[in-house]
């Protein structure tokens, strides 16, 4: 554990973890360099040190990971990054990460490995209708009605029929009242905050149906959208989710789906480019770490990962045998 003050008044300790023999040490090095240089008059939480040592401060991803949980930092220990631990705040920051763990969750490694897979890939399935579910329905009502089927074309035509406003209007104003729901939620206290954002989300959109502001099947999309984004297991990478889906609601509203495919490339390009502390923020895909595999979009039996991720340079690459398969010979009596 190395420590280092930061923040002239404050004097905040931060301490910077990792295991000896198999972080990097270049990678130590770097994050030390990186919080040396920070001069401020105080650090109140994490988030204060997050914003200064990120690779891409103006991304919407975030490059770090941040935790209250001591298995996940454990976890994260064990295969060679490093955990900054930040005094006053129960929240500490793990470093690097890659696009692919921030959907990961430690409870994916306790079940049994069909159940962690089934879970994961369930995950990634919603993150695409969380992100991509509002645009095709405005690109396929606005511009593509030829590939819907001609009974829903006709229901849909039906319900939309008194609705003054196109369907990329009625998107945003039910998304961003969605969100503004979702938000008033957190605010309020616990007992009552969950119940305002559910009924309060049943009542206006039942009200707005009613009164012709918007269609059904919108606040169907919209409610399921929601609901796909509260599959996303990191708060902050689900902040990103909510953000960057507005843009992708306006190229498909513009462009129809040359917009939402635009708006994919767009988004893979800047993924491709994006570093946490050097380390390719699509690895291992981006990469091609076969081992990784394992661990990525589905989660392989955990006898089967008895190698660690390859971060940075120097690589301690073994984390168990390779015999431990159940009912291998070594079991049999």
């Amino acid at each position: 554990m190395k420590s280092i003050e930061v923040g002239k008044y404050t004097k905040t300790k931060v301490v910077i973890s990792y295991m000896e023999g198999i972080a990097d040490h270049a990678l130590i090095e770097e994050i030390e360099n990186r919080i040396s240089r920070i001069e401020i008059d105080g650090v109140l939480e994490s988030g204060y040190i997050e914003q200064f040592i990120e690779d891409s401060p103006y991304s919407p991803f975030p490059q770090l990971l941040y935790t209250e949980r001591p298995d996940v930092a454990c976890a994260n220990l064990l295969e060679g990054r490093a955990v900054i631990m930040i005094e006053g705040t129960p929240f500490s920051l793990i470093a690097p990460v890659s696009f692919f763990s921030l959907f990961q969750s430690q409870e994916d490694f306790y079940e049994r490995f069909w159940i962690g897979a089934s879970i994961r890939a369930l995950r990634f399935v919603f993150l695409v209708i969380a992100l991509f579910l509002p645009s095709i329905y405005v690109a396929v009502t606005t511009f593509h009605q030829e590939m819907v089927p001609t009974f829903l074309l006709i229901s849909i035509a039906s319900s939309r029929e008194g609705v003054p406003f196109p369907a990329i209007i009625e998107a945003i104003m039910m998304e961003i009242a969605f969100e503004a729901l979702r938000e008033a939620g957190i605010r309020l206290p616990k007992q009552v905050g969950s119940a305002v954002s559910i009924v309060g989300a049943l009542v206006i959109g039942q009200a707005a149906v009613q009164a012709g502001i918007v269609s059904a099947p919108m606040v169907i999309v919209v409610s399921i959208t929601g609901i796909a984004s509260f599959m996303v297991p990191r708060y902050s990478i689900g902040l990103a989710i909510r953000m960057i889906r507005f843009p992708i609601i306006l190229l498909a509203g513009f462009m129809g789906f040359i917009g939402v495919m635009l708006a994919f490339i767009l988004l893979i390009i800047h993924l491709s480019n994006l570093r946490s502390f050097g380390i390719p923020y699509l690895s291992p895909i981006a990469t091609l770490q076969k081992n990784a595999f394992k661990d990525t979009l589905i989660r392989s039996p955990i006898w089967k990962l008895n190698k660690r991720p390859h971060l940075t340079g120097d690589y301690n690459g073994s984390r168990q045998a390779t015999n431990l398969k159940p009912g291998s010979s070594k079991y049999r009596k």
